[in-house]
């Protein structure tokens, strides 16, 4: 998804693809959550959902994706509560799934359990 900004934050997408030989139903929020340490720790609080968008039902042909849009705000908002640690990246589990999926992406990420820095969206099918 192309960036978006917002008064201290960004927005990217999360996009995923049918990869299989058959059909596939797909509906509801990704869990997301920024881990690190070079070992897949998590770090601070995963993702809350944005109910702005209600989760649809979506079957995905071969080939086709679906995706869910991500809010990133940045750690630096918060200053010292915020006990900033890089992350490496994000684990993002599919709706209904127990296997994660590993994204890279560099930024800040903040261990205080009281702030959250990431809100998902529900998968929306992709025209």
């Amino acid at each position: 998804m192309p960036g978006g900004g917002a008064a201290g934050s960004v927005y990217a997408g999360i996009t995923v693809r049918n990869t299989s030989d058959a059909a596939c139903r797909l509906s509801g929020y990704p869990g997301v959550a920024f881990v690190g340490g070079g070992t897949g720790q998590q770090i601070g609080v995963p993702a809350q959902r944005d109910t702005t968008q209600a989760p649809v039902a979506i079957t995905l042909k071969p080939g086709q994706s679906a995706r869910a849009r991500l809010q990133i705000t940045r750690a630096e908002n918060y200053g010292q509560v915020c006990n900033i640690q890089p992350a490496d990246g994000f684990r993002v589990y599919p709706p209904s799934a127990t296997d994660a999926l590993f994204l890279p992406y560099t930024a800040n990420a903040c261990g205080n359990p009281k702030i959250v820095l990431l809100h998902v969206g529900a998968f929306q099918p992709l025209g």
